[in-house]
């Protein structure tokens, strides 16, 4: 039975709160200041400086802008360090606008066949719902991006630079999720009508012209083939003719990306160690990479990252990255606000708590390029943002390991890095599949 709060009640709540000291020196702070300005620990950004004894060499930040493309970022960002060093380019990057183009475009088709296959369902239901409410945005997750570049390839900046829609990109998303909803329409009705597979077919290819039409306005059309050239760092003047965004890969790149897994780190009781996981509509390209994760503990997931940086590269990682972090000083630390002392409130939930109740899920993709290793031991971690150099150290950040204990959900590891009996996992297919609205198909 539902009870009201009473005046005596409020009466009380109230003389207790001035009867502690302690709650009226933070109420004279937060009232000026705010709750996290109030409780920063500086001891918290003095330990974690930005030192480490594994540092990549990675070249100046890139930069978003006003976009949630974080997770095609931090992807592009630990190629672009293979180009640079590889073929000795500075301040190079890949286009992040034409992968942009692509995934939005995929998108809308993913879109497409999902609310056709779910057209015999109610709009009330879960997963009818679930698909209207986002029909598409700018996150992403490791695979998808892998799907994009096995399907498009991938091209230098200069080639498709960014537009404003690219770098500002919530008025695209209104109009091609308001666009998206309309076609919504029309594809569940086609359906309901009884219409034939060709005759919703043609519809749909006139509404992915549609799409298409929307995007190349907005983003510039995609290049088939272009010319490259650069100076590298000797000052020698280079030119390649004639490629194709397949044969730039190729020939700049070259990595297989069959050869990375996605692991995640979700100490749930629905989803043992040591097991593979996908989540149901969740991807971009229809036929193409399904995004899938291999799910260990802590200890073995910061192995493997430490293991690829010793190697010399660069670790694609995902997390919740507005959890106690600051975005001026650029420091990711558990104990970097006092925040539970402020208030006099206890915050305190485990990992798989906060993943269960929905408190955290992965919100953001970065590259881990160092770890300071003590005894062998990590205790902190040098991440390469995507927010300009005005934040952090130059862009870069400073992950305490407790805060990548407790906030860091996923990295990418190239398979050679695991022990067999997780290779063996990798290649069997035995895979759960997850709901839609499970925390591990957040994209960053």
């Amino acid at each position: 039975m539902s009870k009201e709060i009473s005046i005596e009640q409020i009466k009380q709540f109230n003389n207790k709160y001035h009867s502690v000291p302690s709650h009226l020196i933070s109420q004279r702070a937060v009232m000026k200041n705010g709750i996290l300005a109030s409780s920063e620990n500086q001891a918290s950004i003095v330990k974690n400086n930005p030192v480490f004894s594994i540092d990549l060499d990675t070249g100046d930040v890139s930069n978003q802008k006003q976009s949630g493309r974080c997770w095609m970022f931090a992807a592009l960002n630990t190629f672009r360090h293979q180009i640079s060093q590889t073929f000795h380019i500075k301040d190079f990057e890949l286009s992040q606008n034409y992968t942009f183009f692509w995934d939005k475009f995929e998108k809308a088709n993913y879109f497409y066949e999902n609310i056709l296959a779910t057209s015999n369902e109610s709009l009330t239901s879960r997963k009818v719902a679930f698909l209207l409410q986002t029909p598409q945005q700018d996150g992403g997750q490791w695979d998808m991006l892998v799907a994009i570049i096995q399907k498009y390839g991938i091209v230098p900046k200069q080639i498709m630079p960014e537009t404003f829609s690219s770098s500002q990109s919530r008025e695209i998303n209104d109009f091609l999720n308001k666009k998206l909803r309309k076609d919504a329409v029309t594809l569940r009705k086609m359906v309901s009508d009884s219409k034939t597979s060709e005759e919703i077919a043609q519809v749909k290819e006139r509404m992915l012209q549609e799409i298409y039409n929307l995007l190349a306005t907005s983003l510039g059309t995609p290049p088939d083939s272009f010319d490259f050239s650069y100076v590298d760092t000797d000052g020698n003047y280079q030119l390649k003719q004639n490629l194709t965004p397949q044969s730039f890969y190729d020939e700049f790149i070259g990595r297989d990306l069959a050869d990375y897994v996605s692991v995640i780190n979700a100490p749930t009781a629905d989803k043992p160690y040591n097991h593979m996981y996908s989540v149901e509509l969740l991807g971009n390209v229809v036929g193409g990479k399904e995004v899938r994760h291999l799910n260990v503990d802590i200890e073995t997931f910061k192995k493997l990252a430490i293991d690829q940086l010793k190697a010399g590269e660069a670790v694609w990682y995902g997390c919740d990255v507005g959890q106690s972090s600051t975005k001026d000083s650029g420091v990711m630390a558990t104990d970097v606000y006092s925040v539970s002392e402020t208030l006099d409130i206890d915050y305190q939930m485990t990992k798989a708590e906060r993943l269960d109740y929905g408190e955290s899920l992965m919100t953001h993709a970065m590259v881990i390029t160092g770890v300071d290793l003590v005894d062998d031991k990590p205790t902190k971690w040098k991440i390469e943002n995507s927010w300009g150099d005005k934040v952090g150290t130059k862009g870069y950040f400073v992950m305490s390991d407790d805060w990548l204990n407790e906030y860091t959900y996923q990295i990418v590891i190239n398979k050679k890095f695991l022990p067999a009996e997780l290779k063996d996992i990798v290649e069997k297919d035995d895979v759960t599949v997850l709901a839609p609205w499970d925390p591990m198909g957040a994209l960053a």
